[in-house]
This record gives C-alpha cells, structure tokens and sequence, in this order.
C-alpha cells in the first residue's frame, strides 16, 4: 500500500447507458457505484429519473469531445470508510485504487489484507472481496492522437530527466 498522496479521482464526470434507449445520464459517482453493482439484474432505464424519459434529449453525447473509460459491471459498491478512486496513468491506462479508512493506498487484494492484518479491528466489516481492481477500458477512438503523442513525450522526458 501507498501513503495517500491526493484522493482526486480523476473522473470529471459518471454517466450511466439507458438499456432501453442507449442515451446516455449523468449520474454522481454515489449513484453510479449504486447502480454499477447490480447492473445486469437491475439495468438502468430513462424513466428511473423523476420527469424522465427516453424521449428526452441525452445528458451527454457519447463522442470524442472527451476520454471515455468503460467500468465493468456487477463491482461490488466500496465497503463504508473506503473510496475506489480510478486515475488515468496515461491514455491507455487506468489504475484503480481504494483509499482505506487509515488513509492507505491499496492496489490489489494482497494490499487490502495487510491492512487488515494490521486493523484486525475492520476484519468483520471488509474482507479483500469487497474489491475489484479489475482494469478498466479506454475507449480507444475517444483519446486524440495529439493527446496520446503528448503523454508519449512527457513520459520520455521524464525518463531523460530521471537518467541524469
């Protein structure tokens, strides 16, 4: 586990798919947890929202005017006194981390284990289980190639930087 540097997610915005219509709702992260982890036996519709309906006109268009990144359905919602953070590490890849309520980083199953051998106090409540690192997937057509040759050469750079 990593000391907790900042806890911004980098995720601007969660939207969720109307499984009827294929429009797309902005939805706050809280909910999109809620609904991402039933979402095969409880897909979203427009008419969930109040004075919704898949008549209206979409939240948000699902085009290149931003990165789109596809979480995976059914993962579980954070156990209380934990927060999944997603961050881009470059265009192609996106990292996931849960901050536990010591304020750690955790990266995989094996980190959320040492912290609860060190908490034996949280074993009752959260177990490695309750969490998914499973990669998420950037939406290749959405990320610019001027946007992908930017982090290339920063990353470079950072190489050079570290050499000297």
């Amino acid at each position: 586990m990593r000391k907790r540097g900042s806890t911004k997610d980098y995720v601007a915005l969660y939207a969720v798919q109307c499984y009827k219509c294929y429009k797309w709702s902005t939805v706050p992260k809280e909910e999109f947890e809620t609904l991402r982890e039933n979402f095969t036996k409880d897909p979203w519709f427009c008419s969930r929202r109040p004075d919704c309906s898949c008549e209206d006109v979409a939240d948000i268009e699902y085009d290149s005017s931003r990165i789109w990144v596809l979480d995976n359905p059914n993962i579980p919602k954070p156990p209380p006194g934990t927060e999944r953070l997603v961050i881009m590490s470059d265009y192609s890849k996106i990292d996931t981390y849960y901050v536990m309520p010591n304020g750690k980083r955790a990266r995989c199953a094996g980190d959320v284990d040492k912290f609860l051998e060190a908490n034996p106090e949280y074993k009752n409540r959260i177990s490695a289980s309750d969490f998914s690192f499973a990669p998420l997937k950037v939406v290749e057509e959405t990320v610019s190639h001027n946007s992908a040759w930017k982090a290339a050469k920063a990353k470079k750079q950072e190489k050079a930087e570290a050499q000297k």
